[in-house]
């Protein structure tokens, strides 16, 4: 394992650092010297079957352990949709996979004490994970939160901290906050080594063509890229698939800023994401493209996959209905369009 710097490559031991000395952003490259089907753990039926190609030692990984998501494929529109249920993970998001290997990286280091800001999905993550663990957690979330979300974290006994303003405001304060180890999904390079796995189970089972994810500071966006990358290396898929970052309207850091912004789509409502130079540098790379879409189209969307029987949460459902307004034109038939579905609907009441 690699850890080296975007932007002086300078090279690090891979301790549990964010950004490099000169501000960068640290990058994991990992080195594979066997096969793709020698590292698979197979007889292990959750996320630990992918264990070797973390990061992470064996010894130091939580005891609560991510599941391994559906692919459910549908037909919509003479098109193939692979929805991949991350909603369905044991704090209700997809951040699980990236909270899995912070916590190892945590432990192994013997951090107890963490702050962390969020809309929500990644405070209940790391405090249902880090709780199990005794890691205290310092979280900072919006004072718009959703009530649901702000029992689940009182629930889960951390220290929490609501903060007026927007996101970037929530984000100032976590930063300069005086206790505990800063984890921010914004940085963090063992996290983005969590959610890549999400492209592993689904190279496992079929090739997809095209990825819709919800964007917003690029967490998910930038896993599935760098697994699927890793695949290419390791020879099982021949090519990326086409990336297409979905923003929510008026939040567009990818394309030209909307004048109406969203209300619906909280968890990728980030104006000013650490990592955009590199998400176009991925959209170059696999010749992809940004996407806005408003709250009318997320709110048809939401109510399309509950139908379909998905009960997501808005932010989720913002890559179903940049599907319905790019389908007929972007999407040719037999080829498979991959969206994962982020976060649960039970949250957001």
């Amino acid at each position: 394992m690699l850890l080296r710097c975007r932007d002086c490559e300078k090279e690090h031991p891979d301790d549990f650092i964010l950004r490099c000395e000169c501000g960068g952003i640290l990058e994991i490259r990992n080195e594979f010297h066997s096969s793709f089907e020698d590292l698979l753990n197979t007889k292990n039926t959750d996320v630990s079957r992918y264990l070797n190609f973390l990061p992470i030692k064996k010894e130091y990984v939580p005891d609560l352990t991510p599941s391994i998501t559906p692919n459910i494929e549908k037909g919509v529109d003479d098109r193939s949709v692979v929805f991949k249920s991350e909603y369905l993970m044991p704090s209700g998001s997809f951040k699980d996979r990236g909270t899995y290997t912070t916590i190892a990286k945590l432990k192994e280091e013997g951090i107890k004490e963490v702050s962390l800001d969020s809309s929500g999905n990644a405070a209940i993550s790391l405090a249902l994970y880090a709780r199990a663990e005794g890691i205290k957690s310092n979280i900072f979330v919006p004072d718009n939160i959703s009530r649901t979300k702000e029992r689940m974290l009182n629930m889960l006994n951390v220290e929490l901290h609501r903060i007026s303003g927007n996101r970037m405001d929530v984000h100032e304060r976590a930063l300069n906050f005086d206790k505990g180890r800063y984890v921010s999904h914004w940085y963090n390079p063992f996290f983005t080594e969590g959610t890549k796995i999400a492209a592993y189970e689904v190279a496992e089972q079929m090739d997809v063509h095209h990825v819709l994810v919800p964007t917003g500071s690029g967490t998910l966006f930038f896993g599935l890229y760098h697994g699927f990358e890793e695949l290419k290396r390791l020879g099982v898929v021949k090519n990326i698939p086409k990336m297409i970052a979905v923003e929510a309207r008026g939040f567009e850091t990818l394309k030209d800023r909307s004048s109406k912004k969203s209300k619906l789509a909280k968890g990728i409502e980030i104006p000013e994401p650490p990592r955009k130079d590199q998400m176009k540098a991925i959209l170059k790379d696999t010749d992809g493209f940004s996407v806005s879409v408003d709250d009318e189209a997320i709110k048809h969307a939401k109510s399309g996959l509950a139908e379909m029987g998905f009960l997501v949460e808005p932010t989720s459902a913002a890559a179903y209905a940049a599907f319905n307004e790019l389908n007929s034109e972007e999407f040719k038939k037999g080829e498979k369009v991959l969206i994962p579905l982020t976060g649960s609907s039970f949250k957001s009441f």
